[in-house]
């Protein structure tokens, strides 16, 4: 499958590499043409990855990884721009850091009014890089959230969590849910400062 990944940092290489190892066709989508740590992942998947800008990154996915800074998201999907999302899956991992009041709404909800015939799903956002993609990090199993409007998206975006090693997906309904998943990352950070590590995550026990 065709994916896009925008965003160079962390988030976005580990999302992006973890996607080629997988089998699927990713493109890492930045600002700019050019940008070298884009060109430095490139290089690392043995030219199977492509660079683009986010606009390039957008049109060529079939699903769009949000993996840019929370605080511009929505600017980095208005450089994607909104022709290129429409009818295409948007997983938005992001979150503002630090958390702060943005109306009630959620990065997810704010991202799903901006485009509206984006399928927006909002996941991974409340574990560490190196969990999202490879969750059997971590001892015992463990529990990765699911909000979103479209239930054909959240099937596709469950199954690749999946493939990524996740067993206990928790789907907590439509997108306005993303609220109680960002609103989590105050104790993320807490419980960060608390352990010393960012290999830790929870589960929700039924």
């Amino acid at each position: 499958m065709h994916m896009g990944v925008l965003g160079t940092g962390t988030v976005g290489s580990a999302i992006a590499t973890r996607l080629i190892a997988l089998g699927h066709d990713v493109m890492m989508g930045s600002r700019t043409a050019g940008n070298p740590k884009a060109a430095a992942w490139v290089a690392g998947t043995g030219g199977r990855g492509h660079a683009g800008t986010f606009a390039e990154t957008a049109a060529f996915a079939a699903v769009v990884f949000n993996c840019t800074r929370g605080v511009s998201s929505l600017d980095a999907l208005g450089a994607a721009g909104e022709k290129n999302l429409e009818g295409k899956i948007v997983v938005d991992v992001a979150n503002v850091l630090p958390p702060s009041d943005r109306g009630g709404e959620s990065l997810g909800e704010q991202i799903q009014k901006a485009f509206p015939l984006a399928k927006v799903v909002k996941t991974l956002n409340t574990v560490n890089c190196e969990v999202m993609t490879h969750p059997a990090r971590l001892p015992a199993p463990h529990t990765v959230f699911l909000s979103g409007n479209d239930d054909g998206a959240k099937s596709t975006v469950r199954g690749l969590l999946e493939s990524f090693g996740w067993t206990d997906v928790l789907d907590l309904g439509d997108i306005s849910t993303a609220r109680a998943a960002e609103g989590y990352m105050p104790l993320w950070l807490a419980a960060w400062k608390a352990l010393g590590t960012l290999s830790f995550n929870i589960k929700v026990v039924r």
